[in-house]
């Protein structure tokens, strides 16, 4: 039953920079859990978006998770996924409701309200979150501020790669505050970026970072992990940062740090971790 647990690593090192650094500073086991939940989220996200990716690759994905809570895994991921559940309680249903964001993102993506956004944000990254809650030996009030966490982070995803995902024609940001600030689709499509259109950013930058705030105390709340987990949050709050020293531009380019950077952010989240 045991893994293959370097190819396992390589999908989070090939995927994101960010959540592999992170899962450096986790013990040996909670490392290896947090890579097999990760590998099973990430290859969902490839069930839509990668080569060949659509509904009956998602429901092969969906398959999968099924087999490893039933104990019958048959790939590796599978068994990574199988490996963690013989050691921590994480929930089915945060398996159940990210596939429910990932049947969205199939598209065309229009969401009409704030609250749809939050929801989404909840089933395609809060989930992960709860997910993790169990690996860092967190309680249930660990797992409501993960979720906040993993809102924020995706919020943030969603502001940084507007652009990206106009030409997928997935539209994040909700109708509402865009008819509330005078943003036209057009503009976006055109890649304008209006003063209306920076006020809807700051606007949804400020509530990313509400929930950062309440996401990170929840910190005190684990066992173990808090560096690993305030090192992700810093590095996705240091791609606000550039955004708004971008002016908002997120229609034609992507912020993002630099490897450096993100090392620098390192002895932030080891102060940030302690009790």
């Amino acid at each position: 039953m045991e893994p293959d647990w370097n190819a396992l690593s390589q999908v989070i090192r090939a995927h994101s920079a960010t959540f592999y650094l992170g899962s450096r500073l986790l013990p040996p086991e909670a490392r290896k859990g947090a890579w097999a939940v990760y590998a099973a989220c990430r290859l969902g996200d490839e069930a839509v978006d990668g080569e060949g990716g659509g509904e009956e690759a998602l429901e092969a994905w969906w398959e999968g998770v099924e087999r490893a809570y039933a104990g019958r895994p048959r790939e590796n991921w599978e068994r990574g996924l199988t490996w963690a559940l013989e050691r921590w309680p994480i929930p089915f249903e945060a398996f159940a409701h990210m596939k429910e964001g990932f049947l969205t993102d199939l598209g065309p993506v229009r969401l009409k309200t704030e609250e749809e956004l939050l929801t989404y944000c909840y089933r395609v990254a809060g989930t992960v979150g709860r997910m993790m809650a169990p690996i860092a030996g967190g309680t249930l009030e660990a797992e409501a501020k993960a979720i906040r966490l993993g809102q924020a982070m995706q919020l943030t995803n969603i502001l940084r790669d507007v652009g990206e995902d106009l030409a997928r024609d997935r539209l994040y940001l909700p109708l509402d505050l865009l008819e509330a600030y005078g943003v036209k689709l057009e503009d976006l499509q055109e890649g304008r970026i209006t003063p209306g259109y920076r006020a809807l950013m700051a606007h949804l930058e400020a509530k990313a970072r509400a929930l950062y705030r309440e996401g990170l105390e929840g910190l005190r709340h684990l066992q173990v992990g808090r560096a690993a987990i305030a090192l992700a949050a810093l590095q996705y709050q240091g791609i606000l940062d550039k955004l708004r020293l971008q002016g908002y531009d997120n229609l034609r380019r992507r912020a993002h740090l630099k490897p450096w950077e993100r090392l620098l952010l390192l002895p932030k989240a080891l102060l940030a971790a302690r009790p």
